[in-house]
């Protein structure tokens, strides 16, 4: 067990520890933080191990790998990088793991994670991040370590980037919104957050991460687009019409979160490697303009393009809302689950699709409820697939956008209800069914689909696959 145990410790190939225990190699009676104290090629990070303490971390009994820099490049290392006792532990744990890993692995790349919680890449034994090793397979009676030619200076994440330039516009608005909060949902998260800090606040606490994504997250890789004021105002204001909201402050607000949205992407982009258009999470094309880089930061978890510009049109940032049929949020009338099939279909060219028909319910103006999320300021165009595959008969059923429920049950002070619209035998295509008008931007809590006004049946079937609402551009 002894020995299983040991094997599984050893990230790697074992023949190196294994070497040095059957040469009876005199360094295995010597702990990690003797040997770095002691080699003359890394005296001066030893020093530092026994300033910040970690000269009797690694003296215990875990295990380790440490990639201690030579005394002549931890002497290059930035002033700033050592200034005080905080920065000097970060520095030390930046090139400690708790583990070990030889140079001889069957896998070309390892990504490690260092006691700094930053996460960095052993390549073929021979490179860690941009330092080369110049001395392998050090071992010691609680691990090994390996010399390299450079420190491994620990860097900003995305997050802590922006946070340092907090004069930038968006960078400020994006930290705002550790306290404001962009859906109700935020406010219970943050909350949250505070009482179990260690675990959600990085993700949690702040709106954008918690939405968008998580940019203080060192495990994945993130491409990060930053304005520069000019080009960031230039974007807001161009979104501004439609994201009105009940004042100036809130409506500036809202069209910063929606801007800046479409700026990250899940995973780092090489320059060289920057497409044409990339696709933000929400859907968004956004199209990249190499000739607008300011500047190219390299971080932690990714890269952060400084952009005089990012010109995303409206045409591709205001995008459709679909809306899937048999996804409803309710009914009237009661209970009708017998009437309601959840149907799995396939069309006239054999594409599955799935949708919701409701038959036979007795009800006049039976309606199946809907709600969205997100929509903008203005006027929508309205289309539906409605497949009716059943009834040779031809049936009606309209619209009805926003409004409430009086004591009654009722549905009163709609926004918008349209005019009905026949649904015939064997019709697979898209139908527009009219427009409605959104005076301000936000959540649409109540779309009605309803039946006739007729109870008898036959006449009064509801089906839907989908709605779709698009945006008309002023």
């Amino acid at each position: 067990m002894l020995a299983g145990m040991t094997l599984l410790t050893v990230v790697s190939c074992s023949n190196p520890w294994d070497d040095h225990s059957a040469n009876s190699d005199e360094n295995i009676e010597q702990t990690l933080g003797d040997r770095l104290t002691n080699d003359s090629q890394t005296t001066e990070f030893g020093k530092l191990l026994e300033e910040t303490g970690y000269d009797r971390i690694l003296s215990g009994s875990k295990t380790y790998t440490v990639w201690p820099p030579t005394n002549e490049a931890l002497a290059s290392v930035p002033q700033e990088a050592l200034s005080d006792m905080k920065s000097k532990k970060l520095f030390v744990q930046n090139h400690i793991t708790l583990t070990a890993f030889s140079s001889v692995s069957e896998q070309d790349t390892v990504t490690v994670q260092m006691l700094s919680n930053k996460y960095l890449e052993f390549k073929n034994g021979a490179v860690i991040f941009d330092a080369n090793v110049i001395t392998t397979d050090q071992y010691a009676s609680n691990g090994l370590y390996h010399v390299i030619d450079k420190a491994l200076v620990p860097q900003q994440n995305v997050w802590e980037y922006l946070k340092s330039n907090a004069g930038n516009k968006m960078s400020s608005y994006l930290l705002s919104l550790d306290e404001f909060n962009i859906y109700q949902s935020d406010s219970t998260a943050k909350v949250r957050a505070k009482s179990e800090p260690g675990l959600y606040a990085d993700s949690l606490s702040n709106s954008y991460l918690k939405n968008v994504l998580n940019l203080n997250n060192e495990k994945n890789k993130y491409t990060f687009f930053l304005l520069e004021d000019d080009g960031y105002d230039a974007e807001v204001e161009k979104l501004k019409p439609y994201l009105i909201k009940s004042n100036e402050d809130s409506t500036t607000t809202y069209t910063s979160y929606f801007t800046a949205r479409d700026y990250v992407f899940h995973k780092a982009i090489a320059r060289e490697n920057l497409p044409d258009t990339l696709e933000s999470r929400f859907g968004v094309k956004v199209p990249i303009d190499t000739d607008n880089i300011v500047e190219e930061v390299h971080l932690s978890n990714g890269v952060v393009y400084v952009m005089s510009t990012l010109d995303v049109p409206l045409e591709t940032r205001l995008l459709t809302t679909q809306i899937e049929g048999e996804d409803p949020e309710g009914f009237s009338h009661g209970d009708k689950r017998g009437n309601t099939y959840y149907r799995e279909k396939e069309d006239l060219n054999g594409i599955l699709f799935y949708d919701i028909m409701v038959q036979n319910h007795g009800e006049p103006e039976f309606a199946i409820y809907y709600n969205t999320r997100d929509l903008y300021s203005t006027t929508y165009e309205v289309y539906w697939r409605a497949i009716n595959d059943i009834q040779e008969n031809t049936f009606e059923q309209r619209l009805r956008f926003g409004g409430t429920f009086d004591l009654e049950g009722e549905v009163v002070d709609p926004i918008a209800t349209l005019d009905y619209t026949d649904v015939g035998p064997d019709v697979y295509d898209e139908i527009f069914i009219g427009e409605f008008t959104l005076e301000e931007s936000g959540d649409l809590d109540l779309i009605s689909l309803i039946a006739a006004n007729t109870g008898s049946n036959g006449d009064n079937t509801l089906t839907l696959d989908y709605l779709k609402l698009v945006p008309v551009i002023k």
